[in-house]
């Protein structure tokens, strides 16, 4: 299977942007929470990756620690 060309790639992304605009702030509020979860298991799964031993207490430390950083960029600070 071949990769998607760069038109289908934008046709996709605009028809997501459509869907998005066309949600209530309700379902938009819940599909945040969920894109959250899905991104710190994401950033756990590369946790894991980099550190091998690490057990499950010292993931959710670096989780953390890395989200803070993210934080503070956010923030300008």
């Amino acid at each position: 299977m071949s990769a998607p060309s760069r038109e289908m790639t934008d046709e996709l992304y605009r028809e997501e942007v459509r869907d998005a605009r066309r949600m209530a702030a309700a379902e938009k509020l819940c599909l945040s929470g969920d894109l959250f979860d899905e991104l710190c298991a994401r950033m756990r799964d590369g946790i894991r990756f980099q550190f091998p031993d690490a057990d499950d207490a010292s993931v959710e430390m670096i989780l953390s620690e890395r989200l803070d950083i993210g934080r503070r960029l956010e923030q300008g600070s």
